[in-house]
């Protein structure tokens, strides 16, 4: 639409009308000397005469020209703008990190799907993972695998379709047969260093307990707290197991509380969908939408008008002028 950034200069369209009837007009005498033969005496010495003083007059150009050129000035001061429809940002006020245990173990066939045959653990994180990943629309979402060291996969991006492809390509044993979730968190630490995120979120999935971290997890979990960093923990292996295979739940029930995050077990996949659905429930989209309305300046159309229109004026005036002036002829 259009639009006048200053429509209280339009008060000045009356300007000149009240100027005219408020002010006296302006009047000047001069001495001059009246010569009865003024004619003969100019015809006597060869010149040809001319006006000595003139009566300015106005045209029905003039009056119609001076009110138009005025109220373009004046429209030209307002400045008119042409605003355009709004532009619509989202801006993202979560991080979500998700950080994947690719343990050798996570090649363990021991989940059931959804028909009840069994299938490595790893295969059904990645298909719920990546649908948790479709319904983060408006977060930023990074992307950490972990195993004898972590690694980071994906940083914080809008581009969940990259991080999908992350996920869908996580192999079992690609860093390493044993766990590092103390690491992994660490490494989290830095990733939400350079984060403005109102919130920060990280959502750590494992089947095993810590045998290959340098970083001890309560540690990694208070640093953690101290940098406004939620972590959400999410077990998927065999707590009665033995050795490197066990699920440590306390261990991990003691990071999420300790960052006010919550713990999650899934046994088996439509398990592991709940859990996600849960993480999608207890963190909701929240992002912040940025409007703004692009203007363009038009101020130079009225301005340009209104000097056109006094310029062909007067050029006009000119050339009718010098058209009607007498013409000197040489003696012979």
């Amino acid at each position: 639409m259009y639009n006048l950034e200053y429509p209280w200069l339009l008060a000045l369209l009356p300007l000149p009308l009240l100027i005219w009837w408020l002010l006296p007009p302006y009047r000047e005498e001069t001495a001059s000397i009246r010569l009865p033969f003024f004619n003969e005496v100019a015809h006597a010495s060869g010149a040809v005469p001319s006006r000595g003083a003139l009566i300015p007059t106005t045209n029905w150009p003039e009056r119609l020209l001076a009110p138009v050129c005025w109220t373009l000035v004046v429209i030209a001061l307002a400045r008119p703008q042409y605003v355009d429809p709004p532009i619509r940002k989202v801006q993202p006020a979560r991080d979500l990190l998700l950080a994947l245990d690719l343990s050798q173990s996570m090649d363990t066939r021991d989940f059931k799907n959804s028909g009840g045959a069994l299938i490595p653990r790893v295969e059904a994180v990645r298909s719920v993972v990546a649908d948790f990943v479709k319904r983060r629309t408006d977060d930023r979402v990074g992307m950490i695998v972990f195993g004898d060291a972590p690694y980071p996969e994906a940083p914080f991006t809008l581009d969940h379709v990259t991080v999908e492809t992350m996920i869908a390509g996580a192999i079992p044993g690609m860093a390493g047969p044993r766990t590092a979730l103390g690491d992994a968190i660490g490494l989290a630490i830095k990733m939400f260093a350079d984060s403005k995120a109102p919130e920060k979120v990280l959502v750590a999935l494992t089947d095993g307990n810590d045998t290959a971290s340098k970083m001890p997890l309560d540690r990694a979990a208070d640093i953690a707290k101290q940098n406004g960093i939620r972590i959400h923990t999410v077990g998927i292996g065999n707590p009665d197991a033995v050795g490197e295979d066990k699920l440590d739940a306390l261990a991990l029930e003691k990071v999420a509380a300790t960052t006010g995050g919550q713990y999650f077990f899934g046994q088996d996949q439509s398990e592991l969908e709940k859990v996600y659905a849960t993480l999608d429930r207890i963190t909701p989209s929240n992002a912040t939408t940025l409007s703004w309305r692009p203007r363009r300046e038009l101020f130079h159309y009225p301005l340009g008008a209104a000097l056109a229109l006094l310029t062909a004026y007067h050029l006009l005036m000119w050339l009718w002028t010098t058209s009607r002036a007498p013409r000197r002829v040489a003696a012979p």
